[in-house]
């Protein structure tokens, strides 16, 4: 696939500055590329600080094409840090997984057989060896199978949001924040030649990158596209802990759990987010997520609720992202996904080379925003 491409000297507009439009922004800077970061809010502030924040493949095996580009990702994410180094955002420690009833337990091992047919790192412990070898805080049972994937990690998405964006700000890059796009004009040719913010400014541009995370859609509206999105709610609370309890990311039954710094950790459950459309109150939702929590891991019966957010994930209505091009408006470019968290740096240089090079790389090609119809 080739489409127009970006001189070295041309502008960009990178409307989202979350982990995907810091991703592309930054790589675009490598390249040479004036980049402008447009975001209604902070950089980072946004969903990519409210994720789970969990660095994996697999859970990606819906689609093989979709699971060897997370693979990518990850893969990515090691050279990132080699690149800008890994300071407190990056924790490549793991993830655990187990269940509580038979049917949940057998599907998780038989997922477990086709990722290590697909050459994917998991090992299979007991409980009574995990609480020895990896994680003594966890209250699960001795007998009770638990998946480990070692190549797994956990990020702290906002502070990586705010490395690669002083980065590409240290380059030339400018970054407006508090501030939205609210039109994306065209010149007489077809193709995209400015944008116009909420602030009253104008600013010519030479190509647009949606990165809007869930508005992506009411920013594809303002070039009269169509991009469907599911509504997916999600609750995700911090917790304050004296003690780090656990180093991992781990899915236990009825709740997620990762640790967020040296006195915080991140929790969030399936079951709880089915609960937001009832009107249950995110103090409410916080409270059962603490409880469940307290189960897997009782030393954080004594933590307290720090903030309690309900994000939306910018999920594409097939549930694939949707990166690249959109040949019909020369110029317009689109970075929407969910495992973003997963998928930053990997999305960041395919996407940044096809906007330099006119060149689309074919690991992206099942996710080309024209499979969803203008």
């Amino acid at each position: 696939m080739s489409v127009g491409s970006v001189q070295r000297s041309g502008r960009v507009a990178v409307i989202g500055v979350g982990i995907l439009g810091a991703s592309v922004g930054w790589n675009l800077s490598r390249h040479g590329v004036e980049v402008v970061f447009i975001d209604a809010g902070q950089p980072g502030e946004g969903v990519t600080n409210w994720s789970f924040s969990w660095v994996n493949a697999s859970n990606k095996t819906a689609r093989r094409s979709y699971f060897d580009l997370n693979v990518a990702g990850m893969a990515a994410y090691r050279e990132l840090a080699e690149t800008i180094g890994p300071d407190s955002w990056w924790h490549p420690s793991g993830h655990l997984r187990w269940a509580e009833d038979p049917a949940a337990e057998a599907q998780f091992l038989e997922t477990a057989e086709l990722l290590a047919s697909w050459d994917y790192r998991v090992e299979v412990y007991t409980g009574a060896e995990v609480r020895r070898r990896l994680e003594p805080a966890l209250a699960v049972p001795g007998k009770a199978p638990v998946l480990f994937y070692p190549d797994e990690a956990w990020v702290h998405g906002r502070r990586l949001v705010g490395r690669l964006v002083d980065r590409a700000v240290e380059s030339g890059a400018e970054c407006r924040s508090g501030t939205a796009v609210c039109d994306i004009g065209f010149s007489s040719d077809g193709s995209v030649r400015s944008v116009t913010l909420s602030d009253g400014s104008r600013l010519d541009v030479d190509a647009v990158v949606n990165a809007a995370g869930p508005s992506a859609s009411q920013v594809a509206g303002l070039v009269s596209r169509h991009l469907p999105m599911r509504r997916e709610p999600g609750a995700v609370s911090r917790i304050d802990c004296a003690r780090i309890p656990v180093r991992r990311a781990l899915h236990a039954p009825h709740v997620e759990i990762r640790p967020d710094g040296e006195a915080s950790m991140v929790l969030h459950s399936r079951e709880i987010d089915a609960l937001i459309d009832t009107g249950e109150e995110p103090a409410e939702l916080a409270r059962l997520l603490h409880e469940s929590a307290k189960l897997v891991v009782p030393e954080l019966g004594d933590s307290l609720i720090a903030q309690t957010q309900v994000a939306h994930r910018p999920i594409p209505a097939d549930g694939f992202p949707s990166v690249g091009a959109v040949p019909s408006l020369p110029g317009y470019y689109e970075a929407v996904s969910h495992s973003g968290i997963t998928l930053g740096p990997v999305i960041g240089r395919l996407l940044a080379s096809e906007i330099v090079s006119g060149k689309g790389d074919e690991m992206l090609a099942d996710f080309r925003p024209e499979r969803f119809p203008r």
